[in-house]
Formats: structure tokens, C-alpha cells, sequence
């Protein structure tokens, strides 16, 4: 097992929307086996907590997805973790963007799990 650093994005929707685009981006820790299941792992935080909060104005965080994910191979004294609030003049886009970078960490998971087990079953 090992620790991953991975960032979720978030889109948070206020009332009708009718606002400048606003995204959470948070980093999480995870422990996973590899980084297919940190990337999966993550995905299902994100997806458990898209929330919607407020009586009078609903404020909707909807889960984008993950959009990066590193290897920790220490834990380092004073290393920052944080979450910052982005407002972005094309919603449509940076979502696009951030599902990309899901997608190829995704891939590159699978590319990697997939080249171990070979070579764990080939041995």
C-alpha cells in the first residue's frame, strides 16, 4: 500500500448559476495498492460528496472528477495540502480540460497495472 496525493475538482453552482464559473479544487490523501485504485478511490470520495447546501439560495458542489494524482514517497514536515477556490470565464472548457487529465491519469494507470501483472504472470 501506498499514499497518493490526488486532486479532486469540484464545480460549485450557486442558485441558477448565473454567476462567473467558481471550481473547488481540493487534494486528498489516499492509500491505495497502485495508482488505478488511488485514481478510483479518489473518484468515489468525489462522487460521495457532491452536495447541495443552503435553504433560501442551493449552492450545488458537483463532482468534475480527479485531475491529478502523485505518488508520496515521504511524508515531508510542514508539506502543504490545500483547497482553493478557482473562477474560470468558460465552465464548459475547464471541465472539458479536467476530464481529460482524468482520463489520461486513468489510462496511465491501467497501462501501468496492466504492465506489472504481465510481468508478474509472464515470470
Amino acid at each position: 500500500m501506498k499514499w497518493y496525493l490526488s486532486k479532486l475538482v469540484f464545480h460549485i453552482v450557486c442558485g441558477e448559476g448565473l454567476h462567473t464559473p467558481q471550481f473547488d479544487e481540493q487534494l486528498r490523501l489516499i492509500y491505495a495498492d497502485d495508482e488505478l485504485h488511488a485514481f478510483q478511490k479518489a473518484r468515489t470520495i468525489g462522487d460521495r460528496e457532491s452536495m447541495v447546501t443552503g435553504e433560501a439560495k442551493q449552492v450545488h458542489w458537483k463532482f468534475v472528477d480527479v485531475s491529478e494524482l502523485y505518488p508520496i514517497a515521504d511524508f515531508i514536515d510542514g508539506a502543504e495540502i490545500y483547497s482553493k477556490v478557482r473562477e474560470e470565464d468558460n465552465a464548459e472548457l475547464y471541465i472539458r480540460n479536467t476530464q481529460k487529465r482524468a482520463v489520461q491519469l486513468l489510462q496511465d494507470g491501467l497501462h501501468k497495472f496492466t504492465s506489472i501483472n504481465c510481468i508478474s504472470i509472464g515470470s
